[in-house]
């Protein structure tokens, strides 16, 4: 039998801003170990992104070294504390392990979880390194002179610089924000990825040798160019996909209508949710509609409802079509969020004073599959309704950040304004790399550290060959 993951009970949880699925105890940690068959091939490891030796380290789970797990997953990840909790595993490496045959695959998640979390309860402030690495022999790999840049410190950012630092690099890594970690630390509510959490894993990529340097827009303070002037043999561009989409609908410019990236902003990075210990409160009302179906969309929903409101979430297909977890749908909807499949907005009725009033909306039904092999959302004639709410988050979306492309000269986007990239993640500029959510639209966390730890070993190519 599949250990779960363990969470608190729903309203409980409901009310709870700080983390709520709970990490395995360390009996049930081994008993879920002891199911993994250890196979030759590891199907898991071809399934993971950034290649974690998955056998291995349940192995040492299984024999009680949880140090020495945590250090074999650092080989290859170096944010398990942060992939533990947000990965989606069910698509990736637990979708490969061979007992998904039997719908019972090993709970993987929650293991590197368990791995992870043994740095949280330990007195000492030194973070564990990766198997058969100290600082010491750190300290003598860093002999390199070439220096790298690398601008945007999401989780592509963070994970081409820790492992270019462990190939001996001088890395300075970038960040336009006051706190390094990107969309891990203005993105992701609190109850699903703590703060503390990211600020664990950065403070441990800085003792890996990394320099980091907030407060700081490329583009703008420092432009490429400038940057290489400076003596950066490269550059690896990770600055995500910043930019909201929006519907198109009449009444999106009024008072309590939030995109999906300011609403997070507010209440993760500005803490609006700690008003008024934290002077920077959000104005929201008492009914609210969260547009989307994806995991973001889930996130505005759960915080939106843990500030005390009621919350619908409103989504033009029906509830198998939706893109999030499944984990973040069971979530929601044990926490109270009132699912409305199967209806699309179609305006936004503002009252006297410019603020939300009601939202608009009409039924659809399923039609056939259209390019993302969902089936279409098709328009119910005559099927208009209002829905009764005085605040609308859009979050159906984000497009690539735009600002670099656009101040850089000769630096070539797609069709999208996702930054072109070849098959090593060089860009059109001879030395400027680029990976993460940049070049492919919004992803996974999982799916831009793949794309950095890539990028890392094109870019040690790179300088090795112009040497």
């Amino acid at each position: 039998m599949r250990t779960k993951t363990l969470k608190q009970a729903p309203l409980e949880r409901a009310k709870n801003f700080f983390e709520v699925a709970l990490s395995l105890p360390e009996e049930q940690a081994i008993k879920e170990a002891g199911r993994c068959l250890q196979c030759k091939n590891s199907p898991c490891i071809k399934g993971c992104p950034v290649e974690i030796d998955i056998p291995a380290f349940i192995k040492l789970i299984k024999e009680k070294r949880r140090k020495e797990a945590l250090g074999k997953i650092k080989e290859k990840n170096n944010l398990p504390a942060i992939c533990g909790r947000v990965c989606p595993q069910e698509d990736q490496c637990e979708a490969a392990c061979v007992l998904n045959k039997k719908k019972i695959p090993i709970n993987i998640g929650a293991l590197e979880r368990f791995a992870a979390d043994y740095e949280l309860n330990q007195p000492s402030a030194i973070p564990c390194l990766p198997a058969g690495r100290s600082f010491q022999q750190l300290a003598k790999i860093l002999k390199k002179q070439e220096k790298v840049a690398v601008v945007g410190s999401g989780p592509a950012g963070l994970t081409c610089a820790a492992d270019l630092a462990k190939m001996g690099y001088r890395v300075e890594l970038f960040e336009s924000l006051h706190l390094a970690g990107g969309v891990l630390v203005y993105g992701i509510p609190e109850f699903r990825l703590p703060k503390k959490i990211v600020g664990n894993e950065v403070e441990y990529i800085r003792s890996l040798g990394v320099k980091i340097r907030t407060d700081i827009l490329i583009g703008n303070t420092y432009t490429i160019e400038e940057l290489f002037k400076d003596g950066f043999q490269a550059i690896f561009v990770a600055v995500g996909a910043g930019l909201p989409q929006f519907l198109g609908i009449a009444g999106e410019n009024l008072g309590r209508v939030y995109s999906a990236n300011e609403f997070l902003t507010r209440v993760n990075l500005m803490k609006a949710y700690k008003f008024p210990e934290y002077a920077t409160p959000i104005n929201i009302g008492n009914k609210v509609a969260v547009i989307g179906g994806g995991n973001v969309a889930f996130d505005c929903a759960r915080a939106a409802l843990r500030l005390g409101k009621d919350v619908s979430l409103v989504y033009r297909r029906s509830e198998k079509e939706m893109p999030a977890r499944i984990e973040e749908l069971e979530n929601a909807k044990e926490e109270g969020v009132i699912f409305r499949i199967l209806t699309q907005p179609v305006r936004i009725i503002p009252d006297q004073e410019g603020f939300v009033k009601a939202l608009e909306c009409i039924k659809m039904e399923l039609g056939e599959p259209d390019q993302s092999g969902r089936r279409r959302p098709v328009p119910v004639k005559d099927s208009n309704f209002i829905l009764d709410v005085d605040t609308v988050i859009v979050a159906i979306g984000q497009n690539p950040s735009p600002l670099l492309p656009k101040v850089t000269p000769n630096l070539k986007t797609n069709k999208y304004g996702t930054i072109w990239v070849d098959d090593n993640f060089m860009t059109s500029l001879p030395g400027v790399f680029a990976g993460g959510d940049i070049t492919t639209g919004a992803d996974t966390v999982i799916s831009a550290m793949g794309a950095g730890k890539k990028a890392a070993r094109s870019i040690n190519k790179y300088i090795e060959e112009k040497r």
